[in-house]
């Protein structure tokens, strides 16, 4: 990581989406950790829910927290398997605007360091919509700390160079 401290830092406003037909607010613990990465690091985390594994739902959810204009970006997890109740990338092609493709790579390479060749059941991705960012990662604990200490906390660092997802804010409704 390229931290430039002669750059400012810009907190963005984060929602953070659990999916699970199990688990419960006490037992989210893969949430709490985005949780306190996110305070952490100064962001706001302004929702935070979860919902259960039904595509239907899930894109409601999405949809209403993608046209929140105090929602910059959302971070799902959970549903990123392959069991036929795994549907957060389903989901999440219904409401995009575009893949973001490295995040996913970026995200099995990371995670191959610490479970092998298993990481290749892992279907996580992220999307654009409507200039929201959406990151599905899948519900482990291990594999939320991937997510966040390789890739997120980086990229959602607007002092990161050469290049970081906040910069980019601005000019993701270009047309």
């Amino acid at each position: 990581m390229a931290i430039d401290n002669t750059r400012v830092f810009k907190p963005i406003n984060i929602a953070l989406l659990t999916l699970s037909d199990t688990r419960t607010a006490h037992e989210d613990t893969s949430g709490d950790i985005l949780a306190e990465r996110i305070r952490t690091k100064r962001h706001r985390l302004v929702a935070r829910a979860i919902e259960r594994d039904d595509v239907d739902k899930l894109v409601v959810r999405l949809n209403n927290w993608i046209d929140d204009p105090e929602i910059d970006a959302i971070i799902a997890t959970g549903g990123t398997g392959l069991t036929g109740r795994d549907i957060t990338p389903e989901a999440l092609d219904r409401v995009k605007d575009k893949d973001i493709p490295g995040f996913g790579e970026l995200f099995r390479w990371l995670s191959y360091q610490t479970i092998g060749t298993s990481t290749v059941q892992s279907r996580a991705c992220a999307v654009l919509a409507r200039g929201t960012y959406i990151f599905a990662l899948p519900g482990s604990n291990g594999a939320v700390k991937d997510a966040w200490d390789g890739i997120l906390d980086e990229q959602l660092d607007s002092r990161n160079r050469p290049c970081n997802f906040i910069d980019l804010m601005p000019r993701l409704m270009e047309r």
